[in-house]
């Protein structure tokens, strides 16, 4: 293609739809030339496919991205299919010279990444890869030996002693003047299920203004109560941020700076910053593991693990995934991830130890099940955290901390309103008995209209022989004497 007009710069989005503090459309505003923004559809590559949930998630967001393009006088441009030849047509239909993109730092998107790039700059095309999604790139916080950080609490501490929180950036006013080229209809991916339409009950505000919403409700509602309440799921103690920093509607370092901000000079207000960006500091230890260690979602980071007997009995997993395990505080939490998409984390830990440690279903199992139905699925957040509950991750959890379904509940919801709400055949029991139905006397189970094995089911499993079994199968990997506590 020729053309009088200097060359368009293309903008690659991928999980940074966003255009505050996005540093790939700042480097493309820079050059003066016009901007095509594009989004690739590329579902035919390695990187894994996104899950049911997310696509949902993708969808809206995608619509609000562009929109905010579209209020500045620019275009989204859609495309489906192999995201270099989709590249290569869109820099044949507008004589682009320049790709910017921020960088997918996962294992097979990094070298997907990396090949298009080497082939795009061998047919003279520049580009350039920036972070957007992270605090911090993988590979610029090592230790003293020049590794990867497989421990929390150094890595934590070694990132807050190097931090350079950019500065905040709106985005360019204009981004009119690009080229015009075919863009792909977004309803005819079929992001948004349908028969049926499962998604009736998920919650959020996809997009850049929701996740600039949803963080100024978490500051002025939740910081003060963070490291408190963030661990009860009767409560809205957490900030719901996590699908808008997966798909980069907000950047960390957003998040990080209003947060400290909010927290002004108020020493207990600052102390729970410190709390929530702990937290984001762990979003980019799971991150950096995986991009050193590849095969975080599929192998056991600790090998010994990978001989663990799992039972993996199908009608259990089934009875797990739909919430009728018959222990309240887990069927609770998988109701609420299959309607709203998302699961308390706390609840999310519970659902997991029972999983793998009352069940002996492989962790990987439960992290397919979540990949497909939590909408801020990330994926080496996800294997990670599986993993940790697992015992079998970097620094994780030893293997024999095996939760309490039941004392969970009571501590973690000790009124029983999380379990009501998505197990309501339990509404009129006791919070004495809310979390262990099967302990209330006959007559009070017929008072709250409960019977066990036709309206709400019996245990899977008694919970204390379940224990003993797993710590039975941990000595099968490992015979070291350890004392094995209970949580």
């Amino acid at each position: 293609m020729t053309t009088d007009r200097e060359p368009p710069v293309i903008l690659w989005f991928r999980r940074d739809l966003r255009l505050a503090d996005n540093p790939a459309l700042q480097a493309a505003h820079a050059t003066g030339r016009p901007i095509v923004p594009v989004y690739i559809l590329d579902e035919g590559s390695a990187v894994r496919p996104i899950g049911g949930a997310s696509r949902w998630w993708l969808d809206k967001s995608l619509k609000a991205l562009a929109a905010s393009i579209m209020e500045r006088g620019g275009s989204l441009v859609l495309r489906r299919g192999d995201s270099e030849a989709e590249l290569r047509r869109l820099i044949d239909q507008t004589g682009a010279t320049c790709v910017m993109m921020n960088r997918l730092f996962e294992p097979d998107g990094w070298a997907r990444d990396t090949d298009i790039a080497h082939a795009l700059k061998a047919d003279g095309v520049e580009v350039k890869g920036f972070n957007g999604t992270l605090l911090t790139r993988p590979g610029s916080v090592l230790n003293g030996s020049g590794g990867p950080y497989k421990v929390y609490t150094p890595f934590m501490k070694a990132l807050r002693a190097q931090l350079e929180p950019p500065a905040h950036t709106t985005g360019p006013c204009d981004l009119s003047g690009a080229p015009e080229v075919d863009s792909d209809d977004i309803d005819a991916w079929g992001l948004h299920p349908t028969r049926p339409d499962w998604s009736g009950g998920f919650l959020g505000e996809p997009g850049e203004a929701g996740a600039t919403r949803a963080l100024s409700a978490f500051l002025q509602s939740g910081l003060k109560s963070y490291d408190d309440d963030r661990n009860r799921p009767d409560r809205e103690g957490t900030s719901r941020l996590s699908p808008h920093l997966h798909f980069g509607e907000i950047s960390p370092w957003r998040a990080w700076t209003a947060a400290y901000d909010a927290a002004g000079s108020d020493g207990s207000s600052a102390g729970q910053a410190d709390k929530f960006t702990n937290e984001l500091i762990w979003r980019d230890f799971s991150a950096h593991l995986f991009h050193h260690f590849p095969t975080l979602p599929t192998d056991a980071f600790r090998p010994e693990y990978d001989r663990m007997p799992w039972i993996n009995d199908a009608a259990q997993i089934e009875a797990w995934t739909k919430g009728q395990t018959g222990y309240p505080i887990v069927d609770a939490g998988m109701r609420e991830l299959w309607t709203t998409g998302f699961m308390h984390n706390r609840v999310r830990m519970i659902v997991a130890s029972f999983l793998i440690k009352h069940l002996l279903i492989d962790w990987r199992k439960g992290e397919a099940w979540f990949w497909d139905c939590l909408m801020d699925a990330d994926l080496a957040q996800n294997a990670q955290n599986w993993q940790w509950v697992a015992g079998s991750g970097a620094d994780a959890s030893p293997y024999f901390r095996i939760f309490n379904p039941i004392t969970q509940g009571q501590k973690f919801d000790p009124d029983g309103v999380y379990v009501t709400r998505w197990v309501p055949e339990l509404k009129r029991l006791s919070p004495a008995f809310v979390h262990s139905p099967w302990t209330a006397p006959p007559e009070i189970l017929r008072a709250a209209g409960v019977t066990l094995g036709r309206t709400y089911p019996k245990p899977l499993v008694d919970h204390a022989e379940a224990r003993q079994r797993a710590l039975a199968a941990l000595k099968t990997i490992n015979s070291q004497g350890e004392a094995w506590p209970e949580d």
